[in-house]
């Protein structure tokens, strides 16, 4: 998922403590995702520290909650 950074929304990088609140995984469960590419990849910040865009976060849930419905 490529994030549109051309827009006006303000970006937010927040750290896996975060994620973890927001979606409710476990740690090595989110690492899994993302290779397998279910699960947005965390943003390189420099040589030693990486962080999720919170909006991809979001969009990642509220995906799960839409496919969770039915019609």
């Amino acid at each position: 998922m490529e994030p549109d950074i051309s827009s006006s929304q303000e970006i937010r990088f927040i750290r896996l403590p975060e994620v973890l609140a927001l979606c409710g995984k476990s740690k090595s469960s989110i690492y899994l995702a993302i290779k397998n590419g279910e699960f947005p990849a965390p943003v390189k910040l420099s040589a030693r520290s990486s962080a999720w865009v919170h909006s991809e976060i979001t969009a990642w849930a509220a995906a799960r909650i839409k496919a969770s419905r039915p019609l």
